[in-house]
């Protein structure tokens, strides 16, 4: 994944000026299904998803499915920065 600094916040924002023009720059070129899957690499897909939750928010987007899915994912990724 492209090593940025995503600012992902719980509510989405726009973003504006040399942001705007620099964030449209990382998207992909188009959007293409690849054996069922959107764009071609997962760091296209990653880097999508960021930039989509930059727009729309954490708050947003943790109301898409299962609740227990995104505590799970906290979970997990809390144990192994524990572990560090």
């Amino acid at each position: 994944m492209l090593d940025l600094n995503w600012n992902i916040s719980n509510e989405g924002r726009a973003w504006s000026g040399e942001e705007a023009r620099s964030r449209y720059e990382l998207a992909p070129e188009k959007i293409e299904m690849i054996q069922g899957k959107l764009f071609w690499t997962d760091e296209e897909r990653i880097t999508m998803l960021a930039l989509l939750l930059e727009n729309v928010g954490a708050d947003r987007a943790v109301q898409l499915g299962n609740s227990e899915v995104w505590r799970n994912a906290v979970a997990k990724l809390d144990n192994e920065r524990n572990k560090q």
